[in-house]
């Protein structure tokens, strides 16, 4: 109980959150950015495990959110179907990622004054890249995105032994960019966002 409290109170001030869509808080394994296609089967508009609740709480904590996504408009917008409203799209930029841009445009949708205490979660190497070159706090996810690439069902066929190997090698890739982070998937979130509360209250900067 006491655990809950202080994550709660800790998270109240982190400015805002923005998410990746593909690979992060839909489609898991990233699917549609490896297939290409322009319809994303309901496979990959279902929300990845932990995705609704954490959005849920963060909504609850008043935090601002946004999705990135450099699929199609059409794609991306198939994509989000089953996402809350609030959690504001972001308009391509002409600049493609690893540029920052996407990011403070992201940012700027959500009308935020300050980089300090914006958080950028997904499990997109190039989109990770985007948001440590922002000067954001960035946090991977380890098996939903397209570093192991599988489909739910396909994921959940393999034994315990092969997933910890494949989450292993993305973990390990995804701290090789330099991430701040790095979890499973977004039902992971809240205790990672309270640790990164405490290294920021120790001064530490992204």
């Amino acid at each position: 109980m006491h655990h809950a409290d202080a994550s709660a109170q800790t998270a109240l001030s982190l400015t805002a959150i923005l998410f990746g869509l593909s690979g992060c808080l839909v489609d898991f394994g990233a699917r549609s950015r490896l297939r290409g296609s322009d319809q994303p089967g309901p496979e990959q508009t279902q929300a990845t495990p932990g995705a609704l609740d954490t959005l849920r709480q963060l909504q609850q904590q008043g935090i601002p959110c946004a999705w990135l996504e450099q699929l199609p408009a059409t794609s991306s917008r198939q994509l989000a179907s089953n996402l809350p409203d609030w959690v504001r799209p972001t308009p391509s930029t002409p600049a493609p990622w690893p540029a920052p841009d996407a990011c403070w445009q992201a940012l700027m949708t959500l009308e935020v004054s300050r980089l300090d205490g914006c958080v950028l979660v997904s499990g997109e190497p190039q989109l990770l890249q985007s948001g440590l070159n922002a000067g954001l706090w960035t946090i991977g996810l380890a098996s939903c995105g397209s570093l192991c690439g599988m489909a739910p069902s396909e994921w959940q066929a393999l034994s315990q032994q092969e997933r910890e190997l494949k989450r292993g090698k993305a973990t390990l890739q995804l701290f090789g960019l330099g991430v701040h982070s790095v979890i499973d998937h977004l039902g992971e979130l809240g205790t990672c966002l309270a640790d990164i509360e405490l290294r920021r209250l120790k001064g530490e900067k992204p």
